[in-house]
């Protein structure tokens, strides 16, 4: 029932971040709710991979997280039974979901995709007067293109417009420039009515000579204000699904392997003959034969043949003719090298797209199984259930995870990245982690201990707490106060003599901070010697003595003595510089705090010694 539930939150909190990048198709087309609740059927089924390892993850956590809060983890594991092995059941079950997942992208998400697309398609061909977008050409409409520089997006006004208007023949080609217009469809969604301001007209005129195309007569007219209609069936309709199942996410994994070895075929076919041409040119050129051509390489190859030379030789005229010529053989031939780059760029984008759909297809189903092994182990470890913590540490992971996929999944369709690499990118990333919680949980680490984290915390700021001692209900032991008063007296005398021998208002040996380091031992002793005083005069009863105690400060004994407790990384903080001298300056800030503590304590067992001899 836990799961069942993630899974349709995460399913629907997917869908409403989808629906955004659809808001625009959807709204003000007049759209049934026939046709509305169909888009977001499939919507919701294409999206299930993508939600089966958020709710996985969301699931584990919020389960191990409600074992821990109510000890229940503690009594699984008290009984003998490991962490590993409470495991086990729950890893079937996310295999099962894996493979699940598997088969649900291969044969009903691919047919979803297809679905889902050619509904977008029919959407956004119902109203295109709404679709047209600023500074491209809008070829929505048929037999129009259609350019707009700006557009109003409060009276739907259109400026800058450029019209082209296409048939079957180029003959009779028309295009129109205006500076304003609008365009609109009528009651019977029929037809589209484009008014233009400020314009003019050209088109060609058809003739009956064929002969004559060369010299085709147009006509050119100047407007005011003219009125287009154009044919436009607005109902909404599906389109043709032959487009859309170009989509590489409406294929399964036969399909994948069906088409990416037709296009390579394809695309191999382009590239022999390429080959081929190229290969011709050394042995078919300016009706030279075989023997004729390799002679000619053997002379351009010659290394006593001077181009330059033979370029001296010849007459103003025919050297410019030789230059016009070469480079316009040049320009040719990089005109050409530039379309051939493109035809085989395309191909290698399409056989790539159709490779990377297919290891997404494995990688989306094993994030399933990866999700468990995080959520799992971080929910027995910050023992935490319910939906509060869990849900912001889902969030997060799936965010980190997102990112990841997403960089990856990009820049291998880009074909800046290898495809290995960038789909394996997330999984690279994830899998170390989830191995490292697993054996953090298994292992009963405090890793998420937020005590320990703040203790650093403060101790890396010099941060300290304060000191809190309240009166006890039940004393069984009464206090030694002429011990505790003699002790304190005697500590009075050690940190007079303390403050003397080490002048702690002073700045700190450079020397002895960073290179020579001896632990003050004597701070320590002190500090143990009052913490046992402070811990016997606990259990009296006097509210005085109470008070004063909690007016001890807690002495750090390490921090005036050097920064790190490893040699080599204070060696290591005097070569960086600046990292030096700011530990430098601290340690003399400790120093003067240490001063200061050690006042407060004279100042408090003086008044301790004061109290305890009118008792």
């Amino acid at each position: 029932m836990l799961f069942t539930g993630t899974f349709f939150i995460s399913l629907f909190v997917l869908m409403m971040q989808l629906l955004w990048k659809f808001v625009d198709v959807l709204i003000g087309k007049g759209l049934s709710l026939d046709v509305l609740a169909e888009f977001f059927w499939y919507m919701a089924i294409s999206l299930v991979p993508q939600a089966l390892p958020l709710a996985v993850l969301l699931a584990s956590l919020i389960t191990y997280g409600n074992l821990g809060e109510s000890s229940e983890l503690t009594a699984i594991k008290a009984s003998g039974t490991s962490l590993l092995q409470s495991f086990r059941s729950l890893i079937a079950v996310n295999i099962l979901i894996t493979l699940a997942s598997f088969v649900f992208q291969n044969y009903i998400g691919p047919e979803a995709n297809s679905k889902m697309g050619q509904l977008l398609l029919s959407m956004k061909q119902k109203s295109p007067e709404l679709e047209i977008p600023e500074g491209v050409f809008y070829n929505g409409i048929p037999q129009t293109n259609l350019y707009v520089e700006r557009k109003n997006l409060e009276n739907g006004h259109l400026y800058n417009i450029m019209v082209y208007r296409m048939t079957d023949s180029y003959e009779d080609q028309a295009i129109i420039l205006a500076d304003s217009g609008m365009l609109q469809a009528t009651a019977d969604k029929k037809h589209l009515l484009l008014n233009l301001w400020s314009g003019q007209w050209f088109e060609n005129m058809r003739m009956n000579d064929v002969g004559n195309s060369a010299r085709e007569p147009y006509r050119r007219e100047t407007f005011g204000h003219k009125k287009i209609v154009i044919d436009f069936d607005a109902d909404f309709n599906l389109a043709d699904v032959g487009g859309v199942m170009g989509n590489v996410r409406g294929k399964g994994i036969a399909k994948l392997h069906q088409d990416r070895d037709s296009l390579t075929h394809v695309f191999d076919s382009i590239g022999k003959e390429y080959y081929d041409e190229v290969k011709a040119i050394y042995y078919k050129e300016a009706g030279l034969t075989k023997k004729e051509k390799v002679q000619a390489l053997k002379i351009a190859r010659a290394e006593h043949y001077d181009i330059d030379s033979a370029y001296a030789k010849l007459s103003p005229e025919m050297r410019r003719l030789v230059v016009e010529r070469a480079l316009t053989t040049v320009q040719q031939e990089i005109s050409d090298l530039n379309f051939k780059r493109m035809i085989t760029s395309d191909g290698d984008h399409f056989i790539r797209l159709h490779t990377i759909e297919e290891i997404n297809k494995y990688l989306v189903a094993l994030t399933c199984l990866i999700f468990f092994f995080i959520g799992a182990p971080l929910g027995a470890i910050i023992r935490k259930g319910g939906l509060g913590v869990p849900i912001i540490i889902s969030v997060i992971v799936f965010i980190v995870y997102f990112i990841l996929q997403n960089t990856g999944y990009k820049m291998a369709r880009l074909g800046t990245w290898a495809i290995w690499f960038g789909m394996g990118l997330s999984p690279a990333v994830l899998i170390p982690i989830a191995t490292f919680f697993t054996y953090k949980a298994n292992n009963d680490s405090t890793v998420f201990n937020m005590e320990v984290y703040t203790n650093l915390f403060m101790r890396m700021l010099g941060l300290r707490m304060k000191r809190r001692i309240d009166s006890k209900e039940v004393i069984i032991h009464t206090p030694a106060y002429k011990k505790d008063a003699t002790i304190l007296a005697q500590i009075n005398s050690d940190l007079t003599l303390y403050i003397k021998e080490k002048k702690l208002k002073r700045l700190p040996n450079f020397v002895r901070t960073f290179f020579k380091y001896e632990p003050d031992r004597k701070i320590a002793q002190i500090s143990e010697r009052l913490e046992e005083v402070i811990k016997d005069l606990g259990n009296t009863r006097n509210q005085r003595i109470i008070a004063a105690l909690n007016d001890y400060p807690i002495i750090a004994v390490k921090a005036h003595t050097r920064p790190f407790e490893r040699r080599w990384m204070n060696i290591l903080s005097v070569v960086l510089l600046p990292v030096g001298m700011f530990l430098y300056i601290r340690m003399w800030q400790f120093r003067i705090r240490l001063y200061k503590d050690i006042e407060t304590i004279e100042r408090t067992n003086n008044l301790i010694i004061s109290e305890i001899s009118n008792l």
